[in-house]
């Protein structure tokens, strides 16, 4: 809840909900529309103190860092999808007793001899 996060980080309730206004912050919500901060939103929230607090970054520059940091890991989550599918063609091939480089075999049509 946003009482316990902003007591536990030190800050004014106001500034978590100027964070999500801003679109830097997405807590969830009860259905009493109550915001709920999960780890991922408190990991994000430290993320944006060390910026604001510890390297004086203002909130504009905050969001251009964000918005890299999220491109950065959507390119490390897909170069672990492509890796991790590389690997698995690599031990199916290998449990088939194909080795990858052999695995496309020309075959000639022979003629039939009368």
């Amino acid at each position: 809840m946003i009482s316990i996060v902003a007591e536990r980080y030190n800050i004014h309730p106001q500034t978590l909900r100027l964070y999500e206004r801003e679109g830097l912050l997405k807590p969830g919500r009860t259905m009493g529309n109550t915001r709920l901060y999960g780890p991922d939103e408190l990991k994000q929230l430290e993320l944006i103190l060390r910026l604001t607090r510890d390297l004086r970054v203002n909130l504009a520059g905050v969001e251009v860092i964000l918005n890299m940091h999220r491109r950065f890991q959507d390119m490390l989550e897909q170069d672990a999808d492509m890796i991790l599918s590389y690997i698995r063609q690599e031990v199916l091939d290998r449990r088939v007793g194909i080795e990858r480089e052999n695995a496309l075999v020309k075959i000639e049509k022979t003629k039939k001899r009368s």
